[in-house]
């Protein structure tokens, strides 16, 4: 039986002072969470693994996740950061990618608010240093990143890509213009690049939600992808903000459950295993 594996989820300590995005009034959020609040989780949903996700923008953070991950057997690997603005952190992603449990990092773009901000000149060389040490790169934007992402992801054929949380589509406020924008982004990216995606963070879209709301998305992302580029995760504690881990892995499965075995055990395991390397 192929392995289980959660894709995407985070642990965080907000007295370390660097989640920047997170609202300390906000009892769900602002609060440790580490491998112990996670556990029994994993072992309810029989995941074996886990990607331990950063959540802050600074190189501190990744060097604190992967203590965590050399202390936890569940995490499998960590993407991390460095600053795309700063060529000298070079230095930095070299060290970072000998560490076994390191496997990529992730730009925090959607917080950034110049959009056009991925295609700067002052900040390419970081994508070719992540081909170059053969690591990840996590994309996380909005829909109005599409044609960027397409621009970027066309352009560096060679990097692993892996889209976050769907794009992150505007579920809350859905109309046939919002989903026409984001289906056809998506599908272009899927067409006309290598990327894979994460089937995770989309309850976190909604004020409050269904499977039948989900269902047009994930049908769509299902569509374009296929289960061999697609990859489930919690996107947990963040979920917690609309759904609890065990009631969004319930969704997953429903949502997915028409597949063939082998097809939902490449999306709750196999590629992530693939593309991580795991």
């Amino acid at each position: 039986m192929t392995a289980r594996i959660d894709a995407h989820q985070h642990y965080w300590n907000p007295a370390r002072g660097d989640y920047d995005w997170m609202p300390m009034d906000n009892q769900i959020l602002a609060r440790t969470y580490g491998p112990k609040d996670l556990g029994g989780h994993l072992a309810t949903n029989h995941v074996d693994r886990t990607v331990l996700v950063q959540a802050a923008a600074t190189i501190h953070e990744t060097e604190y996740m992967l203590g965590l991950a050399d202390a936890s057997s569940n995490v499998a690997g960590v993407v991390g950061w460095i600053d795309f603005e700063k060529p000298g952190d070079v230095k930095h992603l070299k060290r970072l990618a000998d560490h076994p449990k390191f496997l990529g990092v992730r730009p925090m773009i959607q917080d950034i608010p110049d959009d056009n901000w991925m295609l700067r000149d002052d900040v390419q060389w970081g994508y070719q240093a992540v081909i170059d040490n053969d690591l990840t790169f996590d994309a996380l934007g909005f829909p109005r990143h599409l044609a960027n992402f397409h621009t970027l992801l066309t352009r560096y054929p060679d990097m692993r890509v892996v889209i976050d949380h769907c794009m992150k589509p505007q579920i809350r406020s859905h109309s046939d213009a919002n989903f026409c924008h984001w289906a056809n982004g998506m599908s272009r990216l899927a067409e006309d690049t290598g990327a894979y995606c994460k089937l995770s963070g989309l309850v976190t879209e909604t004020d409050g939600w269904s499977i039948e709301s989900l269902r047009p998305y994930v049908d769509h992302i299902l569509s374009v992808f296929g289960p061999e580029r697609i990859m489930w995760g919690s996107d947990w504690p963040v979920c917690r903000l609309q759904a609890e881990y065990d009631a969004w892995f319930a969704a997953a499965r429903t949502l997915t459950s028409h597949l063939s075995a082998e097809e939902q055990d490449m999306i709750f395991g196999g590629t992530a295993a693939r593309f991580y390397r795991i």
